[in-house]
């Protein structure tokens, strides 16, 4: 069997770095799909937290003061 001529190894090469992208860019696709997702997911959690907090504040307003306490013997 003879030795792959030059222009054979390069167009392997080339073939191989072509698969390569064509995987990196399937990658990159899910990991932006991803991103969107978490992204929608962290900005439902803020408002989920901020509707808590308004709530916790509303109800610690309604809680009258502690007066001082009365010295009984």
């Amino acid at each position: 069997m003879s030795k792959p001529s030059l222009f054979e190894q390069f167009a392997e090469r080339v073939d191989r770095l072509l698969l390569r992208h064509a995987e990196l860019q399937r990658t990159n696709a899910l990991l932006q799909e991803q991103l969107a997702s978490m992204t929608a997911e962290r900005d439902a959690l803020r408002t989920r937290l901020q509707a808590a907090r308004s709530r916790v504040e509303a109800l610690l307003e309604r809680i009258p003061e502690a007066s001082a306490p009365e010295n009984t013997p």
